[in-house]
């Protein structure tokens, strides 16, 4: 009769159940501190501010306007990370977002007052993410050539319907929206729905079957595909997403300035990736971070106030930008080399 052996404590048997919090518990910490380094440049952004202009960069309505200019360009990197955790990316943000702010302020669209001005930015991002998606996922078109040939027709229909001129909005109830009156507890309206934005896309992501095949198209494709993932549709609903959001801050845009031009959004698309990146998203795909992603937006908008109120010239301002998103690829590929 074969004698049956206990495995030993640590080894086998109940050695894997044993094992795996263990390794769960240290993702956490790990995930907690890219956090919390984010939150501590920020701080220290802060500070500095404070000690450079306390009169002006601490000032309540500069901090507000700090975060009224991060809610357009956030909104739009919470659909830019939805993208690149597919392994994809768009580079026709920027573009979308000019092109649904001009094509929301024609003369035609303000006859159909609040309602027609929201629906035409809406439905021009959505219409576009839905021509980038049709590309990359059933054209199979690399989605760098094809957000970039969106950022070319976009920027050009743009400039098309503008004919470079600015046009004005004359609707009471869309400027009321950036005067003060309209502050809820001193939180502008814009503010508010970059709140809602970033929740929604957080709970999407992190808690739902939406968010968990994102995250496996872009970890690893064929393997989604052959666990019963439609790849390619999910692709398409992702830039469906982005286009989306780019409608919303088209919107947004358009309270904040009271106007629809053809220039409008110019470098977002730099702007999204590179928040989305020190956030902690990686390029390749497969892992990313929505409170990463809006932090990253907070510290770049943060940064620019602060150029702005000690008048220092804006290549110094990129100069320092480009530095911090070299600096953040670096993290990344040193810590991903270590797990």
């Amino acid at each position: 009769m074969t004698q049956s052996i206990s495995p030993p404590r640590g080894d086998t048997g109940k050695a894997a159940p044993d094992a795996a919090p263990p390794a769960w518990r240290a993702l956490v910490p790990r995930a907690d501190v890219r956090i919390l380094s984010l939150l501590g440049v920020l701080a220290a952004l802060v500070v500095i501010g404070g000690i450079t202009k306390p009169d002006q960069f601490l000032d309540t309505r500069n901090l507000q306007l700090v975060l009224t200019q991060a809610s357009v360009i956030g909104v739009v990197t919470v659909g830019m990370t939805f993208v690149i955790t597919s392994g994809g990316i768009d580079l026709s943000v920027g573009a979308i977002v000019a092109l649904a702010s001009v094509w929301a302020t024609t003369v035609a669209t303000q006859e159909y007052g609040f309602a027609g001005v929201l629906f035409t930015a809406v439905i021009v991002g959505v219409g576009c993410g839905l021509i980038n998606g049709l590309l990359v996922a059933y054209g199979g078109m690399v989605p760098f050539i094809a957000t970039l040939a969106m950022l070319a027709s976009a920027r050009g229909l743009a400039l098309q319907i503008t004919d470079g001129q600015t046009q004005i909005v004359t609707i009471d109830s869309i400027l009321e929206l950036g005067n003060r009156d309209s502050y809820v507890l001193g939180i502008p309206p814009l503010v508010l729905v970059f709140a809602v934005v970033t929740v929604i896309g957080w709970l999407v992501l992190n808690r739902t079957t939406f968010g968990r095949r994102t995250v496996a198209v872009g970890g690893n494709a064929e393997a989604a595909r052959l666990a019963g993932i439609d790849v390619r549709r999910q692709r398409l609903y992702l830039y469906l997403l982005s286009g989306l959001c780019c409608g919303i801050a088209a919107f947004l845009l358009i309270v904040l300035s009271g106007s629809g031009q053809n220039t409008n959004g110019n470098l977002y698309e730099l702007d999204a990736i590179a928040a989305a990146i020190i956030g902690g998203t990686l390029l390749t795909g497969g892992r990313s971070t929505i409170t990463g992603s809006v932090l990253g937006v907070l510290i770049f908008t943060t940064i620019t106030n602060i150029f702005a109120l000690n008048n220092l010239q804006s290549d110094v301002q990129q100069i320092a930008k480009g530095a911090i998103i070299v600096a953040a690829v670096l993290v990344q590929r040193r810590t991903t080399s270590t797990t």
